[in-house]
């Protein structure tokens, strides 16, 4: 039964409305014995919690599977046998990139006109990490066998979902849209999640002695795309993208690796990166490390890098404002800054849906064809 399934939340619901109704029933029955008083209403309260938190996750897709949740590694699907589609490169008998089937997210798949969705596994020769991710091909992909296209890295929060990208931000859909009214050339989408180690929040770091997540996505994703599909080199036709979580992870791919993503846009991200028990030591102990890893820090210390970036904040309801002011007014050539602040609005999806057409609209002039 999965986490995220109907059956699962249904029996949930049901189990905590029968336990609140067995306390109205039972209760005056035990009204002299606490003990039984105080376990009827233990119970009632934690299958009524349950089913909040099963609720709110199947909404926003924190914890896709129970895997997930419980922090142990899960497959990808049978890839087994599978080469790239459309690839220009030799593949070999261990490709990097493999396709595992087309994609059917939640009830969303493309129509033909409107390009294809596939579900792919990228294995990353340098930090020996494997990960699930998404990928929007537009159809004029399949039209002109001889062109290639522009790629950006889109990466949803921690600990998020990539469906999330697909069923709330709904990229594809909109990116389809805006190439279809000529407003976006034709792009691929790499759509992830930025947890490429189940469940510890690497927050896109190199970690001492722990996972290379930074060397998956600045280096292995990109052999493993250009390998798979016809893309425009790195970096002119690269960018990275994402919200929360995955808009710091954007930025400082951007910032830190301007070989090889030339764009950045970050919906709602921060800075730097936060200790807690979901990072525990991202730096292996070492300020000069984190530091590196603190856009702020490195904008004051370190040669500016010549990449174009855009930020998104709200005046009321977001609380990176300042910091996202901070971050504009730090920013000197050769890096270019723009931004997008809203009056009002919080940190979830419904805001940066408003904010991703005009997002898409500024990437179409900052990657090169």
């Amino acid at each position: 039964m999965g986490l995220t399934g109907t059956p699962f939340i249904v029996l949930v619901c049901v189990l905590a409305l029968a336990a609140l109704a067995g306390v109205v029933w039972v209760a005056p029955w035990a009204a002299r014995g606490v003990p039984a008083r105080v376990g009827l209403l233990l119970v009632s309260q934690v299958l009524l919690l349950a089913a909040l938190l099963t609720v709110a996750n199947a909404y926003f897709a924190f914890y896709g599977s129970w895997g997930d949740l419980l922090g142990m590694p899960g497959g990808t699907g049978d890839a087994a046998g599978h080469r790239p589609r459309g690839g220009s490169g030799p593949g070999g008998p261990d490709p990097l990139l493999v396709p595992a089937h087309d994609a059917f997210v939640d009830g969303h798949r493309l129509p033909a006109k409107d390009g294809r969705l596939e579900a792919v596994t990228i294995h990353g020769a340098r930090s020996g990490i494997t990960a699930l991710a998404y990928v929007y091909l537009p159809p004029q992909y399949f039209q002109d066998r001889t062109r290639r296209f522009p790629v950006t890295l889109a990466l949803t929060g921690y600990p998020g979902n990539a469906r999330n990208l697909i069923t709330r931000l709904r990229l594809p859909q909109t990116a389809a849209q805006e190439i279809a009214a000529r407003r976006l050339k034709p792009m691929i989408f790499i759509m992830m999640r930025p947890m490429v180690t189940p469940p510890r929040d690497t927050e896109c770091t190199d970690v001492p002695d722990g996972p290379l997540a930074e060397t998956f996505f600045a280096r292995d994703l990109p052999a493993a795309v250009q390998e798979a599909y016809r893309t425009v080199p790195a970096p002119a036709g690269w960018s990275a993208m994402g919200d929360s979580t995955g808009g710091y992870c954007a930025l400082k791919l951007a910032m830190r690796h301007s070989d090889r993503y030339a764009a950045g846009i970050s919906l709602s991200g921060y800075y730097k990166a936060l200790r807690d028990i979901t990072t525990g030591d991202l730096y292996g102990g070492s300020p000069a490390y984190r530091n590196e890893n603190d856009l702020v820090w490195r904008l004051r210390h370190r040669p500016a890098p010549p990449v174009d970036v855009l930020v998104t904040t709200s005046r009321v309801g977001e609380r990176d404002y300042r910091a996202t002011r901070r971050f504009i007014a730090l920013v000197r050539p050769p890096m270019r800054v723009a931004s997008i602040t809203l009056p009002t609005g919080g940190h979830h999806f419904s805001v940066w849906n408003r904010e991703l057409t005009p997002a898409l609209r500024w990437l179409n002039d900052r990657l090169g064809v």
